[in-house]
């Protein structure tokens, strides 16, 4: 019989399963150390990363910008405001769509065009995470309706409340204040860390005028605060806060009703009007028309208004009151007669003699004078200023000199900056031998000096340094650097001054009677606008050639185009005895000076009008507060107790009633 074979080895199968026993135990072990490694690499080593990357999952800083500040006129008036808008955002990190999210959005809102074109770019600009971006602003209540009913379709799109920039007078300031728009990719590159701090949350920044120059101050310090959201970027609560610091007031010596006055009198014509008051420097009104609304430009312009502006002929961007340059003319007669009392060229009663030319010894040129016939034999300088004698002036230039030409004028703010605080102020130009030659290339020839004694020429001014000079002259040589700001919230804005002391008061007195003479005076070239004046005004008239006309012409006003026609110009301070304000005005193509006169007595006349009226309020003011003070002191004042009447009852009393 076979040996009988085993089915079945127990000791080699418990001999196998204990070794798989100790190899899943092994296993078993080792997965056990790796995660406990791993856990302790993620709850030691680098716990302080990964809860890190957890709050930011959670928590987010959100930026909170800060009111801009104020614009008021001198009276309190506000000029530059803020207005609740409704703006369209999205947040990119929350849409997983982005393209057909903006196609439905372009259903639900009126996208203008070149919407969605911004956002694109602003997109692409450096930004934090998870902040709004936004695309359209000003939204309709109608479709803001639109947006809350879709909102289930609309994830990461949110309407966001916002203050934006208002100006309630529109296009009267646009030159002057100016206006803030959206923050483009030249300026966002420009910035620094510290720039792109500050405008976190904000996607305006001033563009020209006060807006741009004092932008650091109506800016503010922007806040922060900490906020916990959930997975889907929904704001839980609010962790921590530090609250945004409002920009500055500002407070300016500009006059709301005396602008007004400026842009009215101007009418449809192209030109500039600048006053100053002679005491502080201040700028009462800063005019340039034609103008445009600044609200135009807050939230973004559309290619069609932009392109419309931007072409027109007139050129309503451009500021004329301290961009335009054009020559003076006749309005620096009284200067340059002063020029030449001070250096001796010529006394009151010098004079010269005025065919209706003047000639250069030796040269076969003639310089013609305004009046064909001439003025007269005995010219003066009181009569050469107020019938505005060009013979005279050449005579004097040619024999003063380019060099004292200069120096004088120099201390007028003429060839240079002003010095005002709004940007882009054009210098002009105040020629000398070394300007010809560094400028032109050429040597300064008498011929050059004898048309720089008529405003001619090379000589180039801005209406604001026109309207320098005039308060220079009017203060006797006290040159007071021209301001728009008064005060930045509590702190008054200083300015420069300049004394030009050398010049004798008797020949300001006179230069002071030959500019009265030029509005009062019987022959005077003013003496239009002085009819009903109450007051004394001194001035000077003036017109600038556009085009040159061929010697031996005549000037045909209806040969020339409209705009080749001469400018009309005008500059006045008055009252005469007490200087208060001075006036500077421009009418392009106006032709005859009495235009720019009219402007500037409207001027004039609406600035007194206004003073004689806060001067009665003051006086009222402090009147009812003298009565107010006498009041309460007999108010305070103790009395002695009346004597008590023995025939008469007191509550509480036992006495005889009185009968």
């Amino acid at each position: 019989m076979p040996e009988q074979q085993h089915l079945k080895d127990h000791y080699q199968e418990a001999r196998i399963f204990a070794r798989r026993m100790v190899v899943a135990a092994l296993a078993i072990v080792m997965l056990l150390g790796v995660l406990l490694a791993r856990l302790y690499n993620l709850q030691v080593v680098n716990y302080q990363d990964y809860v890190t990357q957890s709050d930011r999952n959670r928590v987010q800083v959100q930026p909170l910008p800060p009111t801009r500040g104020l614009i008021y006129d001198r009276q309190g008036r506000l000029l530059a405001d803020n207005r609740p808008s409704y703006n369209l955002t999205l947040i990119k990190e929350q849409i997983t769509d982005l393209p057909a999210t903006l196609e439905l959005l372009g259903q639900l809102v009126d996208l203008k065009e070149g919407d969605v074109e911004e956002f694109e770019k602003r997109l692409k600009q450096r930004r934090r995470p998870f902040e709004a971006v936004p695309l359209s602003y000003r939204l309709t209540e109608e479709e803001i309706a639109r947006l809350a009913v879709n909102e289930y379709r609309l994830p990461g799109v949110k309407v966001s409340a916002q203050l934006v920039r208002d100006y309630p007078m529109k296009s009267l300031l646009a030159h002057t204040v100016g206006y803030v728009g959206r923050i483009n990719d030249r300026e966002l590159a420009a910035f620094d860390e510290q720039e792109y701090r500050l405008y976190s949350g904000t996607h305006t920044v001033g563009k020209v005028g006060l807006e741009r120059e004092y932008e650091s101050t109506l800016l503010g310090e922007v806040g922060y605060q900490y906020v916990e959201t959930n997975a889907r970027g929904r704001v839980l609560r609010v962790l921590e806060s530090i609250a945004p610091v409002p920009g500055k007031n500002l407070q300016l010596y500009l006059d709301i009703d005396i602008q007004r006055e400026a842009i009215e009198a101007l009418g449809d014509y192209r030109g500039a009007v600048v006053a100053l008051d002679v005491k502080t420097g201040g700028v009462l009104a800063m005019a340039s028309t034609p103008s445009y609304d600044p609200n135009l430009f807050v939230t973004g312009i559309s290619y069609k208004d932009y392109r419309a502006l931007n072409e027109s002929l007139d050129l309503p961007l451009y500021n004329r009151a301290i961009q335009g340059q054009y020559p003076p003319g006749s309005t620096v007669k009284p200067m340059l007669g002063l020029a030449a009392l001070h250096n001796g060229v010529v006394t009151p009663e010098s004079f010269v003699r005025d065919p209706g030319f003047y000639q250069i010894e030796g040269e076969k040129r003639l310089y013609r004078d305004w009046k064909r016939q001439g003025h007269g034999r005995h010219v003066d300088l009181l009569q050469a200023v107020t019938e505005s004698c060009d013979t005279y002036f050449y005579d004097t230039a040619y024999r003063m000199g380019i060099d004292a030409i200069h120096e004088f004028g120099s201390h007028f703010a003429l060839g240079e900056r002003t010095g005002i605080d709004i940007p882009s102020e054009r210098r002009g130009i105040w020629p000398s031998k070394q300007w010809k030659r560094e400028a032109r290339g050429r040597a300064w020839y008498p011929g050059d000096t004898v048309n720089v004694g008529i405003g001619q020429g090379a000589v180039l001014t801005t209406p604001l340094q026109m309207a320098a000079m005039t308060a220079t002259i009017a203060s006797r040589g006290r040159f007071i650097e021209p301001h728009l700001v008064h005060t930045m919230g509590e702190e008054k804005v200083p300015s420069s001054i300049n004394e030009l002391s050398t010049v004798s008061q008797k020949n300001w007195d006179f230069i002071f009677a030959t500019m009265k003479n030029v509005v009062h005076g019987v022959r005077g070239t003013a003496k239009s606008i002085s009819t009903g004046l109450t007051y004394h005004m001194a001035g000077k008239t003036g017109t600038a050639q556009v085009v040159g006309i061929a010697q031996g012409e005549k000037y045909d006003s209806e040969a020339l185009l409209e705009r080749q026609r001469d400018h009309a110009l005008f500059v006045a301070f008055a009252p005469v005895e007490d200087p208060k304000i001075a006036v500077a005005v421009i009418v392009e193509n106006g032709e005859k000076s009495s235009k720019a006169a009219r402007v500037a007595r409207r001027v004039i006349d609406r600035y007194l009008a206004i003073e004689a009226e806060l001067e009665l309020k003051q006086e009222l003011k402090q009147e009812v507060t003298g009565q107010a003070a006498t009041v309460g002191r007999l108010v305070n004042t103790p009395t002695a107790p009346a004597p008590i009447n023995p025939r008469r009852s007191y509550p509480g009393s036992q006495g005889q009633q009185d009968t």
